[in-house]
């Protein structure tokens, strides 16, 4: 198998991609929790969408194999 060269503007082409699409998953999770709870405050959306970034149903260790960090050491706010 040959070696990839990374430099080659697909992959960044490929990233670009997969971080649209992520951005786009997040913001249509975030319309979603707006209808499901249309009273609730702008900062309860927000804790409930990083509570969903979080959490990963189905996902708690991640999206791949290996082994798990401890996310705390991120600041995620």
């Amino acid at each position: 198998m040959a070696k990839k060269d990374f430099k080659d503007p697909i992959y960044a082409q490929r990233l670009l991609i997969a971080l649209d699409l992520a951005e786009s998953g997040i913001q249509l999770r975030l319309s979603q929790l707006k209808r499901r709870y249309p009273d609730v405050s702008k900062e309860e959306i927000q804790e409930r969408l990083k509570a969903w970034l979080l959490t990963r149903p189905g996902a708690e260790g991640g999206d791949t194999q290996g082994r798990i960090v401890d996310l705390s050491r991120f600041e995620l706010s």
